[in-house]
């Protein structure tokens, strides 16, 4: 089992971990130590406990913001679904079987053509 020594707020802390986890811990405590920097500018004296919760609400702040983001993607992309099976957007054309035989054809007549050129 891993563990990392961090410091989070001026306090040493000793974090269990799945081996190789240690540096997503490391990165984690890092983002952590980031909100508590801006909790910090925004002055005041505030208690660890404390200084934690107004941290943990930016954090959830952020993860809401998140959510009703991915709600927002999750439904347009449902939404381009429905129009594309309701024939409202294009269906992009399938891919055509002979044009990859064609490409293959051309490349092996530039790979001779170079062959020809890099001859003495």
């Amino acid at each position: 089992m891993g563990q990392v020594n961090v410091r989070v707020n001026g306090y040493n802390h000793t974090i269990g971990c799945k081996d190789g986890e240690e540096e997503h811990v490391s990165d984690l405590v890092a983002q952590l130590e980031e909100k508590v920097r801006v909790i910090r500018s925004m002055g005041g004296q505030f208690s660890e406990a404390r200084m934690l919760l107004h941290v943990a609400l930016l954090f959830a702040d952020e993860a809401a913001d998140l959510r009703i983001d991915l709600a927002r993607l999750r439904s347009q992309g449902a939404s381009a679904a429905a129009a594309q099976g309701a024939g409202l957007l294009p269906v992009p054309p399938e891919p055509d079987p002979r044009l990859a035989e064609r490409l293959g054809r051309i490349a092996e007549r530039i790979e001779n053509i170079t062959g020809l050129i890099e001859k003495p």
